[in-house]
């Protein structure tokens, strides 16, 4: 008799049937990570020849930015707005969605030009989406001979890396065999970087001309980008809400998490650091239980604000707009990869709360395109004055605008007569970028929380309004709720390359005055978690300064705990007001020399600072360098060369902001 019958056999594959579905498709409800590299597999509907693309639509220029903060993206739409005036056709285009090997084939187009608009991130480095085409650039050898192209590098004086990243493009461009038609432009934010790029397109646009014989058309017109659709009986879960991506991501949560799918994190944690004074500093705590959101001490934690309800209110008012209208403004250009400046379809209200910047003072193409709807000729004549080239439009742009730093609606308010249509207002205004704020925590400490450190930004301007910071203020009522109903903060973490040296018993050096503190909180925490774990930890050694002893000293408690318990070898606190003579972090830096150029020198110590670029980082780079010329016996020469080998080697790192 056979050990199994029929029904048996059938029973016995039936569940090895089962199993082999369930071990292949159990796992299908989870997202699948998106890899860029797929995005040029023959099954994507997205076109990654911009040269096929170009030639579909008849462009004849190309404008690639790099941009972190929205303010490239900005200026490489401009410029490719401005080709019509030349009788050419022009496309802005993100590095991140296209092949950009097929540079070499831009000969193929009749009178092209690749322009690139660079912003330098951090110290020297290429920003995200720009990344890879920076390494192909690095590592490629292509043949460019016939392509033409100019760079605008954008970038701040107060870094030690100024517009490398916009130097890197056109050095290498010219190195591979392309030809530079116009000079590298500098963008420099910590001058005026609106009048650098209005001041340096103002002489491209007639070098093109000359280069390829072409004469201006003059036509100065106001092209719209997008037209206006409003949608009357919408399904309101089809409408965008204040999501970056994906349509109700914020209802329905799944990882990864990144900057176009945020994870709204639980505030459990807000508390006033300082004990008096004017300012607010705060210390906030993000749960990421859950999220799978991994962080390392040094990494930056990016939010997503929203504006203030009061502004967007007083905008609909002056313009006179229903602002729960519902709306699409979809991009004239079919081709396009954008189809809408912001997530659509959505409210006047959502766009202006979630999606655009408001708070920021307009660049001069806001004005310009807004002066035509001022029915006072003298508001108008003002407008464009001051979105003019002109040495006297200049100067009116920067004391109206920007020294009295009036947003849009302190233009709308102060021009009476300039009541422009809301949805052109929304397509001309930039978008509301995230906000980065270097992690005062450990993960080894605290996997499940990221801590924040910052001052709550509130200033009175010249016209005597009262300007606030978007994030800050939006962060400062962030309260830990009680009634069950949690506030959140929408965020993803930015990795940094500001980290602990990989040897722990290496010294550190970490000098951080005011919320620069940040980072060094999280630091402190990992070495003292290293102690415990019986690692040889090297001296941690801490500079900190603030205003006053008995007022803004951030983290006192902690931090004398710290030194109590020998996790921080040495605590140097500068107190800048509490005597006649200002005291900074560089002072104490200068008074502990001996210890300091020992650490540095003989015990292959690692410096880190975070905090002001503009005048603190530069004040202790020169402490560094008066150590090495006077312990170190060196000409000035030799100490600023000597302390840029720190920096090649990893052992002197930069935080910084202006």
């Amino acid at each position: 008799m056979p050990f199994f019958s029929n029904l048996d056999l059938f029973l016995f594959s039936l569940i090895a049937g089962l199993i082999v579905y369930w071990l292949i498709f159990r796992k299908k409800a989870e997202p699948i990570p998106e890899f860029k590299k797929l995005e040029s597999t023959p099954q994507t509907t997205r076109e990654t020849s911009f040269i096929d693309k170009m030639k579909k639509t008849g462009k004849n220029i190309v404008v690639f930015y790099g941009s972190q903060t929205g303010t490239a993206e900005e200026f490489a739409n401009r410029l490719a707005k401005d080709a019509h005036r030349y009788g050419m056709k022009g496309m802005s285009a993100d590095p991140e969605e296209y092949d950009l090997s097929e540079l070499s084939r831009l000969t193929e187009i009749e009178n092209s030009i690749a322009i690139f608009c660079m912003a330098t991130y951090g110290e020297g480095d290429p920003t995200d989406n720009a990344q890879d085409f920076y390494d192909w650039l690095h590592e490629g050898d292509a043949d460019f001979s016939g392509v033409k192209y100019t760079v605008f590098a954008l970038g701040n004086k107060t870094y030690e890396h100024y517009n490398a990243m916009g130097k890197y493009v056109d050095q290498r461009l010219a190195e591979l065999g392309a030809q530079r038609i116009f000079d590298l432009g500098m963008g420099d934010d910590d001058g005026n970087l609106e009048e650098d790029f209005v001041s340096w397109r103002e002489q491209f646009w007639p070098a093109v001309c000359e280069h390829f014989g072409v004469e201006a058309t003059g036509e100065e017109s106001s092209i719209r980008q997008y037209e206006l659709k409003v949608h009357s009986d919408l399904n309101m879960n089809k409408i965008y809400t204040g999501e970056l991506g994906r349509l109700k991501s914020f209802e329905n949560q799944k990882p990864p998490f990144d900057s176009k799918n945020p994870f709204l994190a639980p505030v459990t944690v807000n508390r006033k650091l300082n004990k008096a004074g004017d300012r607010h500093l705060m210390h906030l705590e993000l749960d990421i239980t859950g999220s799978k959101i991994r962080y390392e001490s040094g990494d930056h934690v990016a939010v997503y604000p929203i504006n203030d309800s009061v502004i967007v209110n007083r905008i609909g008012d002056l313009l006179g707009v229903d602002l729960d209208t519902v709306i699409s403004l979809n991009n004239l250009d079919e081709e396009s990869n954008k189809k809408h400046p912001f997530p659509c379809p959505t409210t006047y209200r959502t766009a202006l709360t979630h999606y655009l910047d408001i708070t920021n003072p307009p660049r001069t193409n806001v004005l310009y395109e807004l002066a035509q709807y001022a029915t006072e000729p003298k508001d108008q004549e003002n407008m464009r004055k001051m979105a003019s080239s002109s040495a006297e439009g200049k100067a009116l742009y920067q004391s109206w605008v920007l020294d009295s730093c009036r947003n849009i609606l302190a233009i709308l308010e102060d021009f009476p007569s300039l009541r422009p249509p809301i949805d052109h207002l929304c397509e001309l205004l930039p978008r509301l970028q995230a906000r980065y704020y270097s992690i005062a925590s450990s993960s080894k400490v605290h996997p499940n929380s990221i801590h924040i450190c910052a001052v709550v930004v509130e200033y009175k301007t010249k016209t005597g309004r009262v300007n606030k910071g978007v994030a800050t203020n939006w962060l400062k009522n962030k309260m830990p709720a009680d009634n069950g109903h949690k506030a959140t903060v929408p965020m993803y973490i930015r990795k940094s390359q500001f980290r602990l040296p990989f040897k722990s018993s290496n010294p550190v050096i970490m000098i951080g005055p005011g919320t620069g503190i940040a980072p060094f909180m999280g630091f402190v925490q990992e070495r003292g978690w290293l102690k415990e774990q019986g690692k040889d930890v090297g001296e941690t050694v801490l500079y900190y300064g603030c205003r006053y002893k008995n007022e803004d000293f951030l983290y006192q408690e902690e931090l004398e705990e710290f030194e109590k318990t020998g996790v921080l070898t040495a605590l140097n606190v500068a107190f800048s007001r509490d005597q006649a003579e200002k005291v900074y972090v560089q002072h104490l830096l200068k008074k502990n020399k001996e210890a300091v150029w020992r650490l540095v020198h003989m015990d292959n110590a690692h410096i880190y600072i975070c905090g002001d670029a503009r005048y603190m980082a530069r004040d202790v780079q020169n402490a560094f360098y008066e150590i090495a010329e006077e312990l170190g016996g060196m000409s000035r020469a030799q100490a600023v060369d000597y302390i840029k080998k720190l920096m090649t080697k990893g052992r002197y790192s930069q935080d910084v902001w202006s």
